[in-house]
């Protein structure tokens, strides 16, 4: 290539830039790249058409992107008069059915001819027989109206569209194992979906903020965040850490230094054991840290601390009774034992020393 030529073709390259940041075309890159940041340069990446390109360095990111997004075409004649309609639907996991049934909403006929007012009638009675149809199972209505709660959550939580439908597939699979029911809520579960999606997608939400947009009190979406990831054993990290510093630290005018890193070390593995088995999966996680704790001080030589003691340092966030401490401190009891064969805290305790070292 000529010194002219390349002169001609850089300046060219450089118009062609200005010209895309003019165009009201040009949007921040959402897709088809999924990502808005350069892979090599970390400058603005956009979308001008089918391409996706980075304004800083030219890098195109993407291009040839098929759109799978609705668009809108012509109801007529071939000849492209008529009004404009929507030639279809997306698929959306917040629909009971995931958008995939039919939806009349025709404004025109097939020639492209308004439709009179007894033929609207007709399709808006067509609309209700078949919206009757498709959520006639009261778990469906249910479904669906735990759907709408996820998007009104994340909506005001300013959470994007991903993560609602990360917490409709929870929901959904919530459902198809029957986890609602008794004290168990669909809207309980629907925060709870939330806010183990949001925690995955790393955009954490802490449950109190979670709770201003829930139908559901504190206790019930921090219990059903739980009994999510236990019941339906989900990859996802607990909705709240440190359930256990958080008891052993109301707890600190009771216990010395050595007994509460010893305290700490067996608890974390009770609540470990706790999610796998799973031991109380419909209770919150603040309270089977308070019952890991107080197992773990029966477990080991010192029993310091009361069951009375315990459920107080829980009820600082979450109520907790002194029988859900028993019960369910009982029960992770069994299980170290069944874990491990034994009741001697060294298996844990010992590693945890080793690593010390």
């Amino acid at each position: 290539m000529s010194s002219t030529s390349f002169v001609r073709y850089e300046s060219s390259v450089e118009q062609a830039f200005e010209n895309s940041e003019a165009s009201e075309e040009s949007v921040v890159e959402r897709e088809p790249a999924r990502q808005s940041t350069c892979p090599q340069c970390d400058g603005q990446v956009v979308t001008s058409g089918q391409e996706s390109y980075c304004q800083k360095c030219g890098l195109v990111v993407s291009a040839e992107h098929v759109d799978h997004r609705p668009t809108r075409g012509v109801h007529g004649p071939s000849d492209e008069s008529g009004p404009a309609e929507w030639s279809c639907e997306s698929i959306n996991p917040l629909r009971v059915d995931k958008g995939l049934h039919t939806t009349f909403f025709l404004g025109s006929d097939g020639y492209g001819n308004s439709l009179s007012s007894e033929q609207m009638d007709k399709f808006e009675r067509l609309r209700q027989r078949h919206k009757r149809f498709q959520v006639e199972d009261k778990r469906a209505i249910r479904l669906n109206e735990g759907f709408r709660d996820i998007e009104s959550i994340t909506g005001n939580l300013a959470l994007p569209g991903f993560v609602a439908e990360d917490a409709g597939l929870f929901l959904k699979q919530a459902a198809d194992a029957r986890l609602p029911g008794g004290r168990m809520s669909w809207e309980a579960l629907a925060g709870g979906a939330v806010l183990l999606a949001a925690n995955q997608a790393g955009f954490p939400r802490s449950c109190d903020e979670v709770v201003q947009y829930t139908k559901s009190p504190y206790e019930r979406v921090s219990a059903a965040a739980r009994k999510l990831r236990c019941e339906l054993s989900l990859n996802v990290p607990p909705a709240r850490e440190g359930v256990v510093d958080d008891v052993l630290i109301a707890l600190d005018d009771v216990l010395d230094v050595q007994t509460c890193l010893e305290l700490r070390e067996l608890s974390d593995h009770l609540l470990e054991i706790a999610d796998e088995k799973p031991v109380g999966p419909g209770t919150s996680r603040l309270t089977m840290g308070a019952a890991a704790v107080y197992a773990a001080d029966r477990l080991t030589d010192g029993k310091t601390v009361t069951q009375a003691q315990v459920a107080e340092a829980a009820s600082t966030v979450v109520d907790t009774s002194k029988s859900r401490v028993s019960r369910y401190s009982q029960a992770l009891d069994d299980a170290y034992v069944d874990r491990h064969g034994s009741d001697d805290p060294d298996a844990v305790l010992e590693r945890g020393r080793i690593r010390l070292r």
